[in-house]
């Protein structure tokens, strides 16, 4: 069985995942780096990244709406490693094309609500038995599971709606998992990211910059996907053990409710 304790990351080529793996990578864990693709230029720059940081990466393929092929994925990762310590749900899209809710379409909720709710959340059922099993076999084990959401969650967008109500069951995802996982001692939370620079939101830079001029975040900047990193770091380290079902906002302050 494996020494050091192992992450699984979703959505881990890039973006926000990308900076979470590396954050963990740096705290000593082991990397299980889940993402659509492993042959992607994305993930062979992130094995690098994480060999230098002194930890082993194993680079799965998975398409996380895919709920039938959870659980070979995480036997080959028990199989590997002996143990699951962390799981970071973090994968998710945006609609491919941003309608006004009217307009929304059947198949673009479909595969929005498959890929960032319903994938996530039997991918959390699945990790979190394997956890409670876990518990009983390896000595001072603290095993967690985090959501990663979005400030979405609580806002109305009117021209992506398919995410906003995906990320809104996500929060609520991680609230009945950590209420049903309290008492196995699995500790469950969720971080809700705001405007955040990744490839996701590249597609409307200029109009979040003028928002961001504007004020509408009140720390008068963008987000990176280093400050989600370290915010996941510090759930991994134990510095919230008596905090689970919390929300941490990443969001420079566009969490505030204000006039």
């Amino acid at each position: 069985m494996n020494n050091k304790p192992v992450a699984v990351i979703t959505g881990a080529s890039r973006g926000i995942g990308r900076a979470i793996t590396i954050s963990l990578a740096s705290e000593g864990f082991d990397i299980a780096a889940i993402a659509r693709s492993v042959d992607s230029e994305g993930m062979e720059i992130l094995a690098k990244e994480v060999a230098e940081k002194k930890s082993e990466f194993f680079p799965i393929g998975l398409d996380i709406a895919c709920t039938a092929c959870q659980a070979e994925v995480v036997t080959n990762i028990l199989d590997r490693y002996g143990r699951i310590d962390l799981l970071v749900n973090n994968a998710g899209v945006a609609p491919l094309k941003r309608n006004d809710l009217l307009e929304m379409t059947e198949e673009s909720y479909e595969r929005v609500m498959n890929i960032n709710l319903k994938g996530p959340v039997f991918f959390a059922q699945e990790i979190a038995k394997e956890m409670i099993w876990l518990k009983q076999q390896i000595p001072d084990y603290k095993p967690i599971i985090v959501f990663i959401s979005s400030i979405s969650s609580t806002r109305s967008s009117i021209n992506r709606a398919e995410y906003c109500i995906s990320k809104a069951g996500l929060s609520m995802a991680s609230a009945v998992f950590a209420d049903r996982l309290a008492g196995d001692d699995i500790r469950v939370y969720e971080v809700r990211p705001g405007i955040v620079k990744t490839d996701m939101t590249a597609k409307v830079k200029d109009t979040y910059d003028k928002l961001i001029a504007g004020g509408i975040v009140p720390q008068k900047r963008w987000g990176f996907p280093e400050d989600v990193g370290k915010a996941v770091a510090s759930l991994a380290r134990g510095d919230w053990d008596f905090s689970t079902g919390s929300i941490f906002d990443i969001s420079g302050g566009l969490n505030i409710p204000r006039l």
